[in-house]
């Protein structure tokens, strides 16, 4: 059963920094690019970050690029964004997907499968 699991969310102060792990099962993670993504209330689902299979290159969203760092490690099903000086406009739910196919890492169409998402809430 595939499973990924967001964790990490929360409430913080503008300027703060939260850390988001995305933990999965039921497939072989090596095979996947890996990428984080966010909805905010009333708004499209929008890429955040991606990873390559082994997390030798990585894809930022231009609002979040010199503030957020993604990584994975693979021998521990495991992938984490770091998100530094965040700002009000990041509040969203963040979602972890995994993608095997040739599609671009930012596309949501690209992904075949998906978490249910942490809450990320970041005040003024």
């Amino acid at each position: 059963q595939v499973q990924l699991v967001e964790s990490g969310g929360g409430w913080v102060q503008a300027g703060g920094s939260l850390r988001l792990s995305c933990s999965v099962s039921g497939f072989n993670i090596p095979n996947y690019r890996m990428g984080w993504f966010r909805q905010a209330p009333g708004k499209e689902r929008e890429f955040v970050a991606g990873v390559d299979w082994r997390g030798t290159y990585t894809y930022y969203g231009e609002s979040v690029r010199g503030r957020f760092i993604i990584s994975r490690v693979n021998a521990k099903n495991l992938v984490v964004l770091q998100m530094n000086n965040l700002e009000p406009e990041d509040t969203a739910v963040y979602y972890c997907g995994a993608l095997s196919g040739d599609g671009h890492i930012e596309s949501i169409s690209s992904y075949d499968y998906w978490g249910q998402g942490t809450q990320v809430t970041v005040s003024s």
